[in-house]
């Protein structure tokens, strides 16, 4: 154990179960369904309502083999290709050939996809992928349906679900082992303040981190909080310096910031091309599938032609879909481009990459255990293997699936034992809050340093930016307060959901620039323009990171392109 836990106050109020769930995406609600049919007690948190989480705003839709002439094979060798030398092949082989009959249990629970006019599962294709394979569900709103069938399936079991809670830190057992969680419900839920929910195993479904960067296709609820969690409680992370940037989110502006709207890749994936202010194709040439190629590559191919043209953002013209199509296949899009004064159906639609997805999280076997007994993590807050250096487009929806139900099917065969949380006093001593003001200084130094180009020069500077807060936050500490405002002391830091939050943005985005440092090469979406070149006899290993007792980020890397057992005995 780390020692390290957030400033908070002691639990006031607490109920026990056999797991609980944090987290009520795909991951999560999948999770929390298997192991209430199991016979479990079953407790679902989450931060927000119910279906507020990353999984409802998935566009383009879930990547399975169902196709007519298509396998799990083909699948398999796309999501290689992709993951760009580091995929654990044998997580792959689980993810492609449990994929298909997860999807169908997913059907199976009221999920309603898109279908053709024969009454099969209408498919099309993304980036990276050779086939047809990407199942979607209202055109373009696959997370909505499947977060409506999810929810919809939870209610009608009647889990406890505890809504607008914020999860603060693992409290384990006199043995270090997975005990509960602390959180704090913010106003709206059935408790109020600081509590706890004790439960022998505790599943991670926190979904990802992109917060820490100032514009992100991800919700405001994504801050990194089941990683910082996580390292906090000694478990080990890996991959986290690979985050994917999605090549075309509508861009609103140089200087917006926050959640920006996504333009899905099964837009391109339908015809749509990729164009400068000229109208020339510049993916063509660069990659065999040209605007259908893996994320990172069109990432690239889109900044470095913003980097020719002195441009802000390049465009994707799809106005030879007609009025017709945009409205049944991508309604969604086609009303938040609308809703910014865009209309794809006679001009092109100004695009731009941002932060969209974490491949690298919380390492896991293919059971989803961490190295922390009792503790699970599925889906984006996870690190199965499955993604490698770059996630393949619309695998992630798939993985929440098949990797919650091999956790569930793993904690209803081990049925832990309750035992009693240990004092929160005795995890040691509480870490210094930074001021919420520090998010946007947080945000801005990792767009600066850690974003789609990096170099030596710019992470280095990120570290120093970042490690100036840490500092600042424990002088401030040291001096009275609980953290600081920019190192004056005169303000003592009230601990509450914003600090909380702004905590967890720092630490895991100063273990991201810790990982993104060592790994001096170019590999799927960790670019360095320093280092342009993939290093495949040095670059073929994991970074793994966990975080000393005196705070700092200790990164390890690994001796194969293959993980180490998660348990020492495995």
């Amino acid at each position: 154990m780390t020692g390290i836990r957030l400033t908070a106050p002691a639990p006031g109020w607490a109920i026990d179960a056999d797991v609980v769930v944090v987290g009520s995406g795909v991951a999560g609600l999948t999770a929390a369904l298997r192991c209430a049919a199991a016979g479990l007690d079953t407790v679902v948190v989450t931060k927000a309502r119910l279906d507020d989480g990353s999984t409802r705003w998935a566009q383009g839709g879930i990547a399975a083999a169902l196709g007519e002439g298509d396998t799990p094979e083909q699948h398999l060798d796309d999501t290689l290709v992709a993951g760009a030398g580091l995929c654990d092949e044998e997580a792959v082989r689980t993810l492609v050939t449990e994929g298909p009959d997860a999807v169908r249990r997913l059907i199976g629970t009221g999920a309603h996809f898109d279908t053709t006019d024969g009454g099969d599962i209408a498919l099309t294709r993304e980036g990276g992928h050779h086939r047809r394979r990407i199942a979607h569900a209202g055109g373009d709103a696959t997370g909505a349906e499947i977060s409506r069938a999810l929810v919809a399936a939870v209610r009608e079991a009647a889990l406890h679900t505890i809504e607008n809670a914020l999860v603060l830190d693992l409290l384990t057992d006199a043995e270090g082992r997975t005990a509960g969680v602390s959180l704090h419900v913010m106003g709206e839920g059935q408790h109020d303040g600081v509590g706890a929910v004790r439960a022998p195993s505790v599943v991670l479904a926190t979904g990802g981190m992109g917060q820490v960067f100032s514009a992100t296709t991800n919700p405001s609820v994504s801050t990194g909080d089941g990683v910082a969690l996580a390292l906090r409680a000694g478990a080990e992370v890996s991959d986290l310096e690979f985050v994917q940037f999605h090549p075309t989110v509508l861009f609103l502006g140089a200087d917006s910031e926050g959640q920006q709207p996504l333009v899905s890749e099964a837009v391109r994936g339908e015809g749509a091309h990729l164009v400068d202010a000229d109208g020339v194709r510049f993916m063509t040439g660069q990659h065999e599938l040209a605007e259908l190629a893996p994320r990172d590559i069109v990432a690239k191919g889109i900044t470095r032609r913003m980097h020719e043209k002195g441009a802000e953002h390049m465009y994707l013209d799809a106005r030879h879909f007609g009025a017709a199509m945009w409205e049944q296949r991508f309604p969604t899009i086609l009303a938040a481009c609308r809703s910014h004064g865009i209309d794809p159906v006679t001009e092109p639609v100004p695009v731009a990459p941002a932060a969209h997805y974490a491949s690298g999280g919380v390492r896991t076997d293919l059971r989803g255990r961490t190295t922390v007994p009792g503790l699970y993590a599925c889906g984006e807050v996870a690190c199965t293997g499955v993604h490698g250096a770059n996630r393949l487009a619309s695998n992630s929806l798939l993985e929440g699936l098949v990797f919650a139900e091999r956790i569930a099917a793993d904690i209803a065969e081990t049925r832990p034992p309750r035992t009693e949380p240990a004092a929160v006093a005795d995890a040691g001593e509480p870490v210094a809050l930074p001021a919420p003001e520090a998010r946007t200084a947080i945000q801005r130094a990792m767009t600066r340093g850690a974003g789609v180009l990096r170099s030596a020069d710019s992470l280095a500077a990120a570290a120093a930016e970042l490690e100036a807060l840490h500092r600042e936050a424990a002088a401030d500490a040291e001096a009275g307060g609980t953290g600081g405002t920019g190192g004056s002391g005169a303000k003592a830091v009230v601990p509450g959901v914003d600090a909380w939050e702004v905590a967890n943005l720092l630490l895991v985005s100063r273990v991201l620039v810790a990982a993104a440092r060592d790994r001096e090469e170019t590999r799927g979406c960790h670019w360095r323009e320093d280092r342009p070149d993939r290093d495949d006899a040095h670059g073929r290993r994991h970074l793994v990171v966990r975080i000393a007792p005196d705070r700092t980020p200790v990164v390890h890397r690994t001796e194969t392109a293959a993980f180490p057992p998660v348990r020492p005995s495995d």
